[in-house]
């Protein structure tokens, strides 16, 4: 099984949510033979995009060395079994490192077509869990601000043909200890709800 993490937060290591993905890993290396490929988008930032790939992606003869960065991604994602993301949100949606990967990765003729009917993926689909990590709610009882980061993913994923995306929330973290263990013991809750981690020794893809 390969496994590619994507890593969003700028804690690296500290982030609550790289925690949660170095568990998930861990189990599934209790039942499987697990190869991980580590993309952290902000300890190794991605180059902005340029005039001459913004005309490439346009061109009907590119130059295709101007899609080196992105193929390399897409490449990343295609060779996977599993793909987890741990994320901030910031300001209300992604943070402008994970932005800027859905910019490489979403690539028209390559990881999506453009139909009459809307984006339709070319990517295999393959269970995708994204850990999204906040200081404060945006989903339950305690919600107080708005949620742009969850249908943003679900619908940017979903145009290259990830469907099986699974949320894990991690909400509170800025609200001290108990509020931490709280997130990570219901976002442990859902992930063995999940065919993947619903035991140790039982793998399912």
């Amino acid at each position: 099984m390969k496994v590619l993490f994507v890593n969003a937060s700028p804690h690296g290591e500290a982030s609550h949510g790289c925690r949660l993905a170095r568990e998930m890993i861990e189990t599934l290396r209790k039942a499987a033979r697990v190869e991980v490929v580590e993309r952290d988008l902000t300890a190794k930032p991605l180059p902005p995009l340029t005039r001459d790939y913004a005309r490439a992606i346009t061109s009907r003869d590119a130059d295709a060395s101007r899609f080196d960065v992105s193929e390399q991604l897409i490449r990343e994602i295609e060779t996977t079994d599993v793909l987890i993301v741990n994320t901030p949100m910031h300001n209300f949606t992604v943070p402008a490192a994970l932005k800027l990967w859905i910019d490489y990765v979403l690539r028209i003729h390559r990881t999506f077509a453009a139909t009459p009917e809307g984006k339709i993926g070319l990517m295999r689909d393959r269970p995708a869990f994204v850990i999204v990590g906040s200081g404060g709610f945006h989903r339950g009882e305690h919600a107080g601000q708005q949620d742009f980061l969850t249908p943003y993913l679900r619908y940017a994923l979903g145009s290259i043909g990830l469907q099986s995306l699974h949320f894990l929330l991690l909400q509170g973290l800025v609200r001290g200890d108990e509020a931490v263990s709280e997130a990570l013991r219901c976002a442990r809750d859902e992930l063995a709800r999940h065919a993947l981690f619903a035991s140790d020794d039982a793998i399912a893809l």
